[in-house]
């Protein structure tokens, strides 16, 4: 099968795809995902309360090592992906850098557990003895928090590509399960999430934050456990050689050869170079041709003077995925600030469920349930009937698919707008301008909004995601798949910067008055603010559709043809 060739068994065997691959390998890696975001996405809408409550941190500081700490998740995916695409298997980057998560909570959990490591409790009645964290704990404290990114990163870059490479795109059957695959890993994140949101920050609000960290470290030491016992049945693939040196290579033989001119000819340039990590040989095709000049022989060899034209069809990949990957930074933005502004509105609003009272951590839960719906749905059913209109393994494409999360994205925000419109008039209504609770407005005036961030989740989170690993070649497939995260921390951090430049802008000249300043959000202007999300996000949706009906797929999406086996694959990809 063409998409299995080059890959092997955990005895560096040639994988027989009847034994090695499938669903039954990827469900032990659905497995740690799923137990390893029970742990880490309970802690990223829990930090705040842990920082302040047990560590005495004022807001700001808290807020802040809360979203450096969410920021850090996403991007240590990067090292850990050029690790295992360039001089370690996947399977090895994660279990090597799997027990440092693990240690990170353990530690996190002895700090918590041991008086003489975090501050002594704060005395009511005199509120100058409340200490903050500091001097050595305060290390030990920020020890344990970056242990755990450093050990997630490399699953969450490995663990999408390891998963890929389960999947043989070039046979029928399989093509269906891998664009399944990326929906069930998507689904396994959710459903992480609402084990956590309910048992896990139950246990360290209620039970203590020593038995929470606790029980995070079990999470990720069982995940661990049930997805090694997966070993021998997963095809890996071998690592290429660092990827980065490769790309240079290529700029720098191009900028060398500037001012030659191409050969009439296109089989006059550098077919292929004698390398005995190559795995994969790609065919010459059209743009961007100053980088063909880097496979131009003219006469001088070495690495940095003479490439493949492998080589410069993987740096022509590279560079025409960056406008997307800029846009979906851009198209991201508005997502977390949405759904934390909006669980911050739900605090105010009438949180009751006939007789049961809704906790504002518990708000969380709903676009979490909307997710998991929504990706049930829209793999068991949705797809199947688009892929027999369009014929595409997916029902749509991967940018398609992006961009009706993008365009959700802008919706959210413009009902966002709406609903806070009515819920600060109704608080001038009832005269609670001044109350930070008790609005008589139903919380589920948030549900719209909230099931579009469902939509979102369900088409670009995944999209994204199917989009830079498919795309990537095969020696880049985990840094394609840790690009995405790239995408979640950056539009995280510029989310962040957006809201002190917006405070910034509209305060007044005694320094007060700013849209977000405040603990109150009735004295604010959260409305205007969300409509300045809104607009962005039509732009940035403009921006992305722009680069997006220009983009050239390096891989054709449409279903496999059954009984003869039609490769998926263009002409101009050869697997070796």
């Amino acid at each position: 099968m063409g998409s299995s060739s080059g890959l092997v068994d955990w005895r560096g065997r040639p994988v027989n795809t009847k034994k090695h691959g499938g669903v039954r390998a990827s469900i032990f890696i659905h497995a740690l995902v799923l137990l390893s975001n029970a742990a880490n996405i309970a802690n990223i809408l829990n930090l705040v309360s842990y920082l302040r409550g047990k560590m005495h941190m004022d807001v700001a500081k808290a807020s802040t090592m809360a979203s450096n700490f969410f920021a850090a998740l996403q991007m240590f995916s990067i090292p850990a992906a050029f690790l295992a695409d360039s001089y370690t298997k996947r399977f090895y980057t994660v279990l090597f850098f799997g027990p440092i998560e693990i240690l990170g909570y353990i530690l996190l959990a002895v700090q918590a557990h041991v008086p003489s490591l975090h501050p002594p409790s704060c005395i009511p009645s005199q509120t100058n003895t409340c200490e903050t964290v500091h001097g050595s704990n305060l290390s030990l404290l920020l020890l344990g928090l970056y242990l755990i990114p450093i050990g997630d990163g490399a699953a969450r870059a490995c663990l999408p590509a390891l998963g890929g490479d389960q999947f043989d795109a070039a046979d029928p059957v399989e093509q269906r399960q891998e664009a399944s695959f990326f929906n069930w890993y998507t689904f396994a994140v959710s459903s992480g999430g609402f084990v956590g949101l309910v048992f896990v920050v139950w246990v360290e609000n209620s039970k203590g934050w020593d038995l929470g960290f606790a029980v995070c470290a079990l999470c990720v030491l069982l995940g661990m456990f049930i997805w090694i016992a997966g070993f021998p049945f997963y095809r890996n693939q071998l690592p290429s050689g660092s990827p980065v040196t490769r790309i240079l290579q290529v700029l720098v033989a191009a900028f060398k050869k500037r001012n030659v001119q191409l050969p009439e000819n296109p089989s006059e340039l550098q077919i292929n170079q004698d390398d005995a990590n190559a795995i994969e040989m790609l065919k010459r095709t059209e743009g961007l041709q100053c980088l063909d000049k880097a496979a131009v022989d003219t006469g001088k060899t070495g690495a940095w003077s003479l490439c493949s034209i492998t080589q410069v069809e993987e740096t022509k990949v590279v560079l025409r995925m960056v406008p997307i990957f800029l846009s979906a930074i851009l198209g991201y933005i508005p997502v977390p600030l949405i759904l934390n502004f909006t669980v911050q509105q739900g605090n105010t609003m009438d949180t009751k469920l006939g007789t049961i009272h809704i906790s504002p951590a518990t708000l969380f839960i709903i676009p979490t349930v909307f997710q998991m719906v929504i990706l049930i749905v829209y793999d068991q059913f949705i797809v199947p009937f688009l892929r027999r209109i369009t014929g595409y393994v997916g029902g749509i494409t991967h940018l398609q698919r992006i961009g009706i999360g993008f365009l959700s994205a802008t919706v959210a925000t413009g009902v966002a707008a709406l609903v806070e419109t009515k819920r600060k008039r109704v608080a001038e209504e009832n005269d609670l301008m001044d109350a930070t609770t008790g609005i008589p407005m139903s919380v589920f005036w948030l549900t719209m909004q909230f099931f579009l961030l469902g939509v979102v989740d369900v088409t670009s989170f995944v999209g994204l995601l199917e989009f830079f690993y498919s795309e990537a070649s095969m020696g880049m497939k985990s840094i394609g798949s840790s690009v995405f995260y790239c995408i979640l921390g950056v539009s995280a951090w510029l989310g962040s910067l957006l809201i002190q430049v917006a405070n910034r802008v509209t305060r007044r000249g005694d320094g007060t008055g700013g849209w977000l300043d405040g603990t109150n959000l009735n004295m604010g202007k959260l409305d205007r603010f969300y409509g300045l999300l809104a607009v962005l996000e039509l732009v940035s949706l403009l921006i992305y559709i722009f680069f997006a009906r220009r983009y050239v797929y390096r891989n054709d999406q449409r279903v496999v043809i059954e009984g003869d086996k039609k490769i998926t694959l263009e002409d101009s990809v050869d697997v070796i």
